[in-house]
């Protein structure tokens, strides 16, 4: 056996230039992956199922003849395929924890003449590795401010303007609202979301700020790891004031596009929250094509629900920007200067 063992830090810096093969079944790989990990599976979910209980009902060594009597007739076809994926590259192969299957799979590669290294550890230790980048001290800005203030545009702004920027929701597939799914990829599993979140820490400069935006714990029904949301919740907060009618502009821009049924079914998403008057005003509103009032009704509820969640957070931490202006860029420059007086130590 000639290939080598990677550590979680060591294969960060060589994935680059290689391919990175994950073998776990099928499910596994749907649930989550290492970013653009390719799934050549040893087994299929079902090949997994059976190995597994047949491990638990009569031993280590009947199940391992039972692997090797499933696999066998299909080692041609990994190597053909791994083949193909590979193009060339070298190669780095990993499973759930770094047992068997990787090992397995990476013997194979390895014998058929590929340049191949496993991540010891396996996807497990990159997990870990993941758990312990969100607990670092991140020094980050939260960007707040009421729906519809244009935050996640100020962010990109902020970003070409050479800021360190986390866009949350863009991760998330979905802009944290009822109606925050208009429009979106579906979401990631919580787990995926973790990864990707590490993956976009990974690129970042710890000893720099990072611009995130303010967030409950869930963005829809991905959730931000704990340790992460922690340091949210201590961490600075640079809120924009923006005027309620340009709220409301901005929300009939981003939303008017859809179409009635998909806004009708966010309203009732929340219709206990908005209550039965404010919910068949927005229904009637809906079927006329007056999105201007289904916007202030619906921004009612918002600003009352944000107003509180203010009122959770310790107030030295508070910096206000009050802008009258629906120009996110100029917002986003005045932010940066507003964030130059942020201390970090407060």
């Amino acid at each position: 056996m000639s290939f080598s063992s990677l550590s979680p830090s060591e294969f960060l810096e060589q994935r680059t230039t290689k391919v990175v093969l994950d073998v776990r079944s099928p499910g596994e790989y749907a649930k989550a992956h290492i970013l653009d990990a390719i799934n050549l599976p040893l087994f299929t979910d079902e090949e997994r199922a059976l190995v597994g209980t047949t491990y638990t009902r009569q031993g280590h060594d009947i199940a391992v003849e039972l692997g090797l009597q499933l696999v066998g007739p299909k080692l041609h076809k990994f190597v053909k395929k791994a083949r193909k994926l590979a193009n060339g590259s070298d190669m780095i192969i990993h499973c759930w924890r770094g047992g068997m299957r990787s090992a397995s799979m990476a013997w194979l590669m390895d014998t058929a003449g590929f340049n191949v290294a496993t991540l010891r550890g396996g996807y497990k230790a990159y997990r870990k590795l993941c758990q312990d980048w969100f607990e670092m001290p991140w020094r980050l800005y939260v960007l707040s401010g009421a729906t519809g203030s244009g935050k996640t545009e100020v962010l990109h702004h902020l970003k070409r303007l050479g800021e360190q920027v986390v866009d949350l929701e863009g991760l998330a597939n979905h802009k944290g609202s009822a109606f925050g799914a208009l429009g979106q990829n579906p979401q990631p599993s919580t787990e995926m979301f973790e990864n990707l979140l590490f993956e976009e820490l990974s690129k970042l400069d710890p000893h720099r700020p990072i611009w995130i935006e303010d967030e409950s714990v869930s963005i829809g029904s991905v959730f931000i790891p704990n340790s992460f949301f922690k340091r949210m919740i201590l961490s600075p907060v640079l809120l924009m004031r923006v005027p309620k009618e340009i709220r409301v502009e901005r929300l009939v821009h981003e939303y008017g596009l859809f179409s009635k049924e998909q806004l009708l079914g966010c309203i009732h998403k929340i219709e206990k929250r908005l209550g039965g008057d404010a919910v068949t005003a927005c229904v009637e509103a809906i079927e006329a094509g007056e999105l201007h009032i289904v916007a202030e009704l619906t921004l009612h509820y918002y600003d009352k629900s944000y107003s509180f969640s203010l009122e959770r957070r310790n107030p030295t931490k508070l910096h206000y920007l009050n802008t009258t202006t629906s120009d996110m860029a100029e917002n986003a420059v005045q932010l940066k200067i507003e964030a130059l007086e942020v201390n970090f130590e407060e």
